[in-house]
């Protein structure tokens, strides 16, 4: 089996004449944690979504464990193992912690929501729901509606409900925008806890976050990769910094 779990080749999505992703050739290791970063408008987005097949390419391909997914749907890759964690938190606002993770259960499972609807027969989903909430720790939380928990548990939570689809690959859109330094860094760690045995492909701005707990980092600028390397390579290139000018390019340099 290859050492790169996902790779994209000549990667190229076009918008009526617009090139917002161009020619990407993107490998992830098996094991790693990848960030994909680059300023306001770089084409992280559209990668992604390209990547879990909420858009078709225009041309290149997609390779998961070698085989091509360029024409699969989103669903066939979900049930591969690649999981999207979306940007926009992606749970039930006004049910419980527990009972949110139990529908990610059921999703992985492929049970329809009619089989499922007697109080008893979800009761037996209960613990394996209680040890993915212990693996976030959220334990705690699980009676709680959801609507009611902190932002930076909500994010824990909406990760909860992505390791119930047991993914082989976990694809994490900006996991902590909008978050304070105490949620940056609960969620941080979370990541890092939740690595382990799995591949993160990650989009984050926070650069002390992408500092801090990633294998490797592609930065990518008008669509098309400016530079890939470690965060100590990436971080003193001269490309990298014009690309990020400003304030933006301490940033990068001091988040050591």
């Amino acid at each position: 089996m290859s050492d790169f779990i996902l790779e994209t080749r000549s990667l190229t999505k076009e918008f009526k004449g617009f090139t917002a992703v161009n020619d990407v050739n993107l490998k992830v290791q098996r094991g790693h944690i990848h960030a994909l970063i680059g300023p306001n408008g770089a084409g992280k987005t559209t990668c992604f979504n390209l990547l879990t097949k909420f858009l078709v390419p225009t041309s290149g391909q997609i390779l998961f464990n070698g085989r091509d997914i360029t024409s699969a749907r989103p669903a066939q890759i979900a049930r591969m193992g690649i999981i999207r964690s979306f940007q926009i938190s992606a749970v039930f606002p006004h049910l419980t912690v527990l009972q949110n993770v139990r529908i990610g259960l059921q999703r992985q499972l492929g049970t329809t929501f009619h089989f499922w609807r007697s109080e008893r027969s979800l009761d037996t989903l209960n613990g394996r729901a209680m040890q993915l909430l212990a693996e976030v720790d959220l334990t705690s939380f699980a009676d709680t509606i959801t609507a009611d928990m902190p932002y930076g548990r909500k994010r824990a939570l909406e990760i909860a409900t992505t390791l119930a689809m047991e993914p082989e690959l976990m694809l994490l859109d900006e996991p902590t925008q909008g978050m304070g330094h105490e949620d940056v860094h609960r969620v941080t760690e979370l990541i890092k806890k939740v690595s382990q045995g799995r591949t993160i492909l990650m989009v984050e701005h926070n650069m002390s976050v992408v500092s801090g707990i990633c294998d490797k980092i592609s930065v990518l600028q008008r669509g098309a990769m400016l530079a890939e390397g470690s965060y100590a390579d990436v971080s003193k290139n001269p490309q990298v910094m014009e690309a990020y000018m400003g304030t933006e390019a301490s940033e990068l340099a001091g988040a050591h």
